[in-house]
């Protein structure tokens, strides 16, 4: 069984449309979401997530998100970039808010993550760095039980150091918690390290979804004297 199936999504805007794509996430798989600015990744993660209306089918873990909505997110976690929630409240207030949401709320659990990513119970969220903004948000989603995490470039903003540790974390959690993971990103450095698949977006249109090796193996940098050399060619791309 796949921790996602996407078919057939579509969301359509004044200046822009999502136009019938379709994917799957693997169970204790990394899938990379890649795309420009503008390409659809955030759209699709929305859908996905329900917090737009979108047409299409979308399965988490065999079961139809229209139909199990509550039940499906309790076995979900979302986290985007940028965290600014609740910046003056501390660490296990936020932490005491989410587990009213969730039926399945582990708090040992959740006092276990914290010692293992160095975060402070008592900070307040505008005292952690924002590597471990993220890490803090890895441990709600694992606290209340999430099997597939939804990352929505997870890393915008993070240090070199701190995106290292990150994917480290998520390698980490793939390996011993058996989570799924649908990591959208710019930064295709970091993919390259942790993902499995890679699910690339243009322009709201679905260009490939496929492992990654097969993906990376298909396509070759070339070098030309001129760019007009160049697109003779047929390349797809040209940069002088």
């Amino acid at each position: 069984m796949n921790a996602l199936e996407v078919s057939n999504l579509k969301k359509q805007y004044p200046s822009f449309t999502l136009d019938c794509v379709s994917f799957c996430v693997k169970k204790g798989c990394v899938t990379g979401l890649i795309g420009a600015n503008g390409a659809g990744k955030t759209t699709t993660l929305k859908a996905i997530t329900g917090l737009i209306g979108a047409e299409g089918n979308i399965r988490i873990f065999g079961k139809d998100l229209r139909g199990h909505e509550r039940e499906i997110k309790e076995k979900t976690g979302y986290i985007s970039g940028g965290f600014r929630a609740y910046p003056q409240k501390s660490v296990n207030a936020v932490a005491h808010a989410v587990s009213a949401c969730y039926p399945d709320w582990n708090g040992k659990l959740f006092e276990t993550f914290l010692k293992r990513y160095g975060i402070d119970g008592g900070k307040k969220i505008l005292q952690l760095s924002e590597g471990r903004k993220v890490k803090l948000f890895l441990a709600l989603a694992l606290s209340h039980g999430a099997r597939l995490l939804i990352l929505d470039e997870p890393t915008s903003g993070l240090d070199p150091l701190s995106r290292e540790e990150f994917c480290e974390t998520v390698l980490d959690l793939v390996k011993n918690e058996g989570v799924s993971v649908l990591f959208s990103t710019h930064i295709t450095n970091d993919l390259e390290r942790i993902a499995d698949d890679v699910v690339l977006l243009s322009e709201g249109k679905l260009l490939a979804a496929e492992p990654l090796s097969i993906l990376k193996n298909r396509y070759v940098l070339a070098h030309y004297g001129t760019a007009e050399e160049a697109r003779s060619a047929g390349v797809i791309g040209v940069r002088a």
